[in-house]
């Protein structure tokens, strides 16, 4: 059985994605709607709420599958199984639930407009999530922004940021990125490395243009040949560059893009490990991360989590929540493997 939900796992992203997936949440075979429906509804009517009903049907089924339950549910329960949701559960393990009935891109477009509208900007949300998603992704994420919001996502991002940070922000949001290539092109990665090291470590400033323009529009495997050849001109790696040159967010944005050419399951592990061990665990963070990623890459995060910390993700989430919300992530992050 387990080969066949392998298999449909790495079908089930969107087609025309570049990027080879790794989920943790796959289909549920003998999937029936209408009993999942029922299951919830009788979970909801429960004196109390029978939580971890909830949590058993609704992480272990794709986005899809949790469509088709909603829809069920409507059809039997004469009312909308979100709202419904929304009524009987509360605190973080709501704020999962409720994620997961959004498919991944209106999932990462509800983030981004949650982190500008309002007082104030959530700078960190913003770069972990239009610096690590790739080029498909970001396609997509504008197209469901504007059916969601009525509004454009780069008109927003450029209304809410400044300076040199705006403009790499839009660069990525432009989706400019150059598709993979088998060619592999020795004069042009020479090229972009020369150009990334004399406009910054080598002279005084730094021309902030030209690195924006070559890490938003080359494809990720050329970028990665780059910034190897970029120690071939420069006494620091492209990391300590950033740190030396760029400062604020500007700075950290340029670290999350490169952290995520070189190893973009790696950033994410150690974004879980650094939200969970900081005082009082930064939930949003972990919660963002699990619910954006099961579909996606969680089952790479998880092995990338368990060879740098020794132990796995799912040994830390027990270690570092509680109650419902913990059961709800390791539903989603599945067994250790």
């Amino acid at each position: 059985m387990s080969m066949v939900s392998e298999f449909l796992g790495q079908l089930s992203l969107n087609i025309g994605a570049h990027e080879p997936t790794f989920p943790t949440v796959v289909p549920a075979v003998d999937f029936d709607p209408d009993r999942d429906a029922a299951r919830i509804e009788t979970a909801i009517k429960t004196k109390g709420v029978d939580e971890q009903t909830i949590i058993d049907v609704l992480t272990k089924r794709t986005y899809s599958q949790r469509r088709d339950i909603a829809f069920a549910y409507e059809r039997r329960a004469k009312k909308d199984m979100i709202s419904a949701l929304k009524g009987a559960l509360s605190g973080s393990v709501e704020t999962v639930i409720l994620g997961l009935m959004k498919s991944t891109a209106q999932y990462d477009a509800s983030e981004i407009r949650g982190s500008i509208k309002g007082l104030g900007t959530d700078e960190e949300t913003l770069i972990e999530i239009l610096c690590s998603r790739s080029n498909d992704e970001l396609v997509e994420i504008k197209k469901v922004y504007k059916e969601l919001f009525k509004k454009e996502l780069d008109k927003d991002v450029a209304g809410d940021t400044s300076g040199n940070f705006a403009k790499l922000l839009l660069a990525l949001v432009q989706t400019k990125r150059a598709e993979p290539s088998s060619i592999v092109d020795y004069e042009k990665i020479d090229e972009d490395a020369r150009a990334l090291y004399d406009a910054g470590v080598k002279i005084k400033g730094t021309d902030v243009a030209t690195w924006i323009s070559i890490m938003s529009e080359r494809s990720v495997p050329h970028l990665q040949k780059v910034f190897q050849r970029y120690k071939s001109y420069s006494p620091y790696d492209m990391q300590e560059s950033i740190q030396k040159e760029v400062k604020g967010d500007l700075q950290r944005s340029f670290l999350v893009l490169v952290q995520c050419f070189e190893n973009k399951q790696l950033y994410f592990a150690n974004r879980l490990n650094e939200a969970m061990k900081s005082k009082g665990a930064k939930e949003k963070i972990v919660t963002r991360i699990i619910v954006s990623r099961c579909e996606v890459d969680l089952k790479k995060i998880c092995s990338e989590y368990k060879t740098n910390y020794g132990q796995s993700l799912q040994k830390t989430i027990l270690e570092h929540t509680k109650g419902d919300y913990q059961k709800a992530l390791l539903g989603l992050c599945g067994p250790e493997q």
